[in-house]
């Protein structure tokens, strides 16, 4: 049992925490990274800290733009993978330092996702000659707008940073394997109607009345399943807010209802807007934001040998990732790492020490010669 203990929280005016002795350990690694603090577009210390110990590993190329480091192998082998996680954190919700208490890492992304960081920095400095050529992604602000996103900055900027024939990134799933992933739709659907004095309101028509019929569609809307590869990907479409009104004494002439469709990855997002439209058919539809989804991808040869390293069934992933960004440039990948998801974001967010321990193993089985 190990016991409740505070770390120390990393400052600009210390010297790198991740020293050797705590690189070749991933828990303790996971800790480290963890007292880094690094909410959105404030990841320069952990960049920082990323890139001096990737640059001290001999074997490693590595390059920076903003705060995304890169780091691979030139082995010459026939097949290159990629593992890639994020650096930054949603931002500090009272839990940082860190804490440990029996098997539990405790502190603001511990789950989400420096423990999946841990994994493959442990790798980038302890495994010089993998089966595979191995690019390591360590990127900024995944956690908010896309522009910001340090997978699409490189993807627009150094392309080839991005060349492979497998990825993985290592988003929390508790230490399984979830498959490509859902695209996602946002919209606003708009009624409309007339206005006039709620004492005379027969003079008008009620736009948020006219809502109704929107909410009802939406309530009895019945999302489709489908299986791909083995995975089965569930859709669903909600209303996720509601606005109408212009004064406490006005029938409101206009009401928006917005909405979130999760969309399977056998759908476009042409084909998902399509499929919106029909089902709001008679009303103003407007999409507002989309991202297509990303098929499992199941089917490489690296693949195939990272599931056999698992040993369980791979199952649908059903919110949207950074997959779908390697999706977009023909490079399968898939989800894996330690945390959970659930925990994402929550001021209690911790990762079993347990689940570190044995993805590290998977990973090293999985790329050791």
């Amino acid at each position: 049992m190990i016991r409740s203990l505070v770390g120390p929280r990393y400052g600009a005016h210390m010297a790198n925490p991740l020293t050797p002795d705590v690189l070749v350990d991933p828990v303790v690694l996971t800790r480290a990274l963890v007292d880094v603090e690094s909410v959105s577009r404030d990841e320069k210390a952990i960049a920082d800290c990323v890139e001096d110990v990737l640059q001290k590993a001999g074997h490693l190329s590595v390059r920076r733009v903003g705060n995304t480091v890169m780091a691979r192998t030139k082995l010459a082998r026939d097949q290159r993978v990629i593992l890639a996680g994020h650096l930054d954190t949603v931002p500090v919700n009272g839990n940082l330092p860190s804490t440990v208490v029996d098997d539990l890492i405790y502190g603001c992304g511990a789950a989400d996702m420096k423990g999946g960081v841990a994994l493959a920095l442990h790798l980038a400095v302890t495994l010089p000659d993998p089966q595979y050529d191995v690019t390591y992604l360590f990127y900024e602000s995944e956690e908010i707008e896309s522009e910001f996103n340090g997978l699409n900055l490189v993807a627009r900027e150094h392309p080839k940073w991005l060349r492979g024939d497998f990825a993985v990134l290592l988003e929390p799933t508790f230490g399984a394997v979830e498959a490509g992933c859902q695209g996602t739709l946002q919209a606003r659907v708009t009624t409309r109607g007339r206005r006039a004095h709620s004492a005379r309101s027969w003079r008008g028509v009620n736009a948020i009345h006219a809502a109704g019929e929107v909410l009802r569609r939406l309530e009895a809307y019945h999302p489709r399943t489908v299986t791909i590869d083995g995975c089965t990907y569930r859709e669903g479409l909600s209303a996720v807010g509601i606005s109408g009104g212009v004064a406490g004494n006005v029938v409101p002439d206009e009401c928006v209802v917005d909405v979130n469709l999760r969309f399977a990855p056998d759908r476009s997002e042409k084909q998902a807007a399509e499929h919106l439209r029909e089902v709001f058919q008679g009303f103003d539809v407007e999409v507002t934001d989309s991202a297509p989804g990303a098929l499992p991808g199941l089917d490489a040869a690296p693949a195939r040998e990272f599931l056999a390293a698992v040993g369980i069934e791979p199952a649908a992933k059903l919110g949207w990732t950074d997959v779908a960004r390697f999706a977009a440039l023909g490079i399968p990948a898939l989800n894996y790492g330690p945390g959970d998801p659930a925990l994402a974001h929550a001021p209690d967010e911790h990762v079993e020490i347990g689940k570190i321990r044995d993805g590290a193993a998977t990973l090293y089985r999985w790329l050791a010669p």
